[in-house]
């Protein structure tokens, strides 16, 4: 998945950030549990930049009032 730039996430709709939030914490969760059972060790730093991803959209979305 491409990164997420916050001017990009800016110009969304309110329902377009909340399916990419959803998106972003599923693909985070898929891979905390692949680096929980050790099955990957290349891709533990793709963990680091989805955290941000995810904060990215949850800062963009508080900024425009938008709930979870």
């Amino acid at each position: 998945m491409p990164r997420v730039k916050a001017k990009n996430l800016r110009e969304q709709n309110p329902d377009q950030l909340r399916d990419r939030l959803f998106e972003l914490r599923g693909e985070l969760a898929k891979l905390r549990g692949l680096a929980a059972r050790g099955m990957i060790q290349k891709e533990a730093g793709n963990i680091n930049k989805l955290q941000k991803d995810v904060a990215r959209v949850l800062t963009v979305m508080k900024e425009k009032g938008v709930s979870e």
